[in-house]
Parts: C-alpha cells; structure tokens; sequence
C-alpha cells in the first residue's frame, strides 16, 4: 500500500493556491464595487459661480475655456509684431 503523504500534500497545495487566487478575485472586484458606490453623487461636482442670487442651478449653458500649457506667452505668433 502506497503512502497517502504525496497526494495530501498536492492537494492542499492546489487549495491553498486556488483558495488565494479567488480571494484575490473576490477582493478586487468587492472593491470596484464599493469604490464605485461611494463615489457616486446625484449631482456633477457644481462651482459657486454656476448658483444665482437665490442659490438656485442657472439652466443658461456655461461655457468651459482650457488653456494649452505648451504656448508660451514670448513667443510672437501675429504677424503684427514686424518691426520693418
């Protein structure tokens, strides 16, 4: 009769081994979750200058303006600046 040691052995390893692998799935799917429903807000994050006086939203359309950060402000780009 062959020792049970080997196969004991193996597979307590192949659980150990898929037990951490799940949990490491279990977990990182657990904390998109939670992450994604404690991030959620009923509103988009709003600025004081979009309320009116009453502290009510204005429905008007804002207009939103970004700057490249790449154009320095020396640098001649009219052609209005020739001095002949």
């Amino acid at each position: 009769m062959e020792s049970a040691t080997p196969y004991i052995l193996f597979f307590c390893a192949v659980g150990i081994l898929g037990s951490f692998l799940i949990g490491i799935m279990i977990g990182w799917f657990g904390n998109d979750i939670v992450y994604a429903f404690l991030n959620k807000s009923k509103y988009p994050s709003v600025h004081p200058e979009m309320f009116d006086e009453n502290g009510n939203l204005i429905p008007d359309e804002i207009l939103a303006v970004s700057f490249n950060p790449d154009f320095l402000e020396d640098e001649d780009t009219d052609e209005d600046n020739d001095e002949s």
